[in-house]
């Protein structure tokens, strides 16, 4: 089976740049792929010149589709939306609806990206708010998916719920673990603690492991993120958000500080050529790069959104982040878990979780 991946080549701080090197390079070591590349044509063939690659010989396996706009960091939703039709990242999203790609990938503006798949594709059946879903590293050298990166910075229980059924499927689906263990991100792991959206959450959650939906493994701290406590961790999009800025930040600054003190005198230097391997390794581990492309979950099609500043080996794992979660079927996964997603009646101590007159405007989706 050849997985077809729409690339919007024009999107994030970079563009053709880094898009169109990262898809050449992944067509290089990939067999079965079809990469689709969406854009301005004239750049991108220029691009593709450069690298050589426009008489290698599986270029046959790239193609371009011409789009005559661009959205830019900088746009407002409804300029993004409503005004360019003919982005690069609204006809890379229309080749999933067209049938043409399986899975769509870009590094532009997040809250159009967001609000153009939901448009175009529209969400899943008992699914009310799309979520980003990404992975970060943990002391077990295993991932943790997290979500909402972003997306909702305002949820009910209910979308919370949803979002933890979702990325038990992504979970499920991607790393071949049939229960993944959920946590709910709270101050505290005491059922007291939180506000009444989380304690709402967490009963809705515990509902869903007693008939065996989920396996809820509780409440979760900030610092179980990095431990591996569970294998999901869910939050809202402004908890989510945050959090994973300062974690960004942290390792940026870890690195400038080792970096500063280990240059510091001849001996620390010394000290820094005799760990090298070592701190080659950890490094590797914790880079941001490895761990580039969260998955928009919720939609009637798989989209990945990269990091807005990733380089080309960054955006070329977000590419195999879409590779893999077409190839595992990650849509069939999470389709399947929201159909068994059916109306229950709830006890009282939940019976103000399920709001039905919340609706979700387009403008609430955050950019991050």
């Amino acid at each position: 089976m050849t997985i077809r991946i729409s690339i919007d080549c024009m999107g994030g701080d970079h563009g053709p740049a880094v898009t169109v090197a990262a898809a050449v390079s992944f067509v290089k070591r990939t067999e079965d792929v079809q990469m689709i590349l969406v854009g301005q044509e004239n750049i991108i063939r220029s691009e593709l010149k450069k690298l050589k690659f426009d008489h290698h010989s599986r270029f046959p396996f790239i193609s371009i589709v011409h789009a005559s706009e661009v959205v830019t960091m900088e746009d407002p939703l409804e300029v993004a939306l409503r005004r360019k039709k003919d982005s690069s990242m609204r006809v890379a999203i229309n080749q999933i609806k067209d049938e043409q790609a399986d899975v769509c990938v870009s590094a532009g503006n997040t809250g159009a990206l967001m609000a153009i798949s939901r448009y175009v594709l529209k969400t899943l059946p008992n699914v009310d708010r799309p979520a980003i879903c990404s992975i970060l590293p943990n002391q077990k050298n295993k991932p943790t998916y997290m979500l909402d990166l972003g997306a909702n910075v305002d949820c009910e229980p209910r979308h919370l719920q949803q979002f933890a059924i979702m990325a038990a499927a992504l979970f499920s689906a991607v790393e071949g673990t049939a229960m993944p263990t959920v946590g709910l991100l709270n101050v505290g792991e005491e059922d007291i603690k939180g506000n009444d959206v989380v304690k709402k959450t967490a009963q809705l959650l515990r509902d869903e492991h007693a008939k065996g939906v989920i396996n809820f493994y509780g409440n979760v701290e900030g610092n179980d993120i990095f431990a591996g406590t569970t294998d999901i961790v869910v939050c809202d999009g402004f908890v989510g958000n945050v959090t994973l800025k300062a974690a960004e930040g942290l390792g940026r600054f870890v690195k400038t500080v080792l970096n500063a003190e280990f240059k510091r005198n001849f001996i620390t230097m010394l000290g820094a050529l005799i760990a090298r391997s070592a701190l080659k390794a950890v490094g590797s581990r914790l880079n941001p790069s490895n761990y580039n492309g969260g998955s928009l979950l919720g939609l009637r099609g798989l989209v990945i959104k990269s990091h807005g500043g990733a380089d080309a080996y960054s955006f070329e794992w977000a590419i195999q982040r879409a590779y893999d979660a077409a190839k595992n079927g990650v849509l069939e996964h999470i389709a399947s878990a929201m159909n068994e997603l059916v109306a229950q009646p709830v006890s009282e101590s939940v019976a103000g979780a399920i709001d039905v007159s919340s609706e979700t405007p387009l403008g609430e989706t955050g950019t991050s």
